[in-house]
């Protein structure tokens, strides 16, 4: 299990921003962007090019903020876990549930949250030694899937990712969920690409009044 600290400011936090794709020269501007609009909690995926080095610039630039958590997302197995965190990752997140993954994450005190997409799994992920789970993918899913999920599993955190914004983010937070992963309704690669990071300072902004609205 991961330090109390961490897991406690990412469910704090209420969104968790996936970053896709997002080229090692623009991380720093994306994430600047992201955390001036409220969204402190940054997850770059582990398949995008140079994804460790942009943790790790990640984690250098933000090393004395407290407020913000610098992880890394669709990790698959222990290596790519392990290299993530020696990057300077403080949480991990999968698509999916692999248990030498959640191992590896307990072994260092890391956050970790695999993914799932039924009671079953849930139990068993939050069994082998889960921190949070990801409910994935949300937007087939919906809010009432996570409603009845909670119910006889109420002590699990769950935080929602896949089609998640400004629209049903509430509705998720209504139905249980700690936090909301989101990555298309905060990065727009148009925008990066002509360098208009305000852009994203407004999404992530739009994002996280849904979610406090409904917590």
């Amino acid at each position: 299990m991961s330090t109390h600290e961490d897991l406690q400011q990412l469910v704090d936090s209420g969104v968790i921003a996936v970053l896709r794709g997002v080229e090692r020269d623009d991380v720093v501007d994306v994430a600047d962007a992201l955390i001036e609009g409220g969204v402190t909690t940054l997850e770059v995926t582990a398949d995008t090019p140079g994804a460790m080095d942009s943790i790790s610039d990640l984690a250098d630039r933000y090393a004395d903020r407290d407020d913000v958590l610098v992880g890394a997302g669709t990790v698959l197995d222990a290596e790519t876990a392990r290299a993530a965190l020696l990057a300077g990752a403080e949480f991990v997140v999968s698509p999916s549930t692999h248990e030498d993954v959640i191992e590896m994450c307990n072994r260092y005190g890391a956050v970790v949250a695999p993914g799932v997409a039924t009671p079953t799994e849930a139990v068993e992920a939050y069994q082998a030694g889960a921190d949070v789970l990801k409910l994935f993918p949300a937007s087939d899913l919906g809010p009432s899937f996570l409603s009845s999920v909670k119910g006889p599993l109420g002590q699990v955190p769950i935080v929602p990712t896949g089609g998640v914004g400004p629209d049903n983010a509430g509705e998720f937070i209504e139905a249980g969920a700690v936090a909301v992963g989101a990555g298309g309704s905060l990065i727009d690669d148009e925008a990066i690409a002509a360098g208009d990071f305000g852009v994203l300072t407004e999404n992530a902004e739009e994002l996280v009044a849904a979610v406090e609205d409904a917590k």
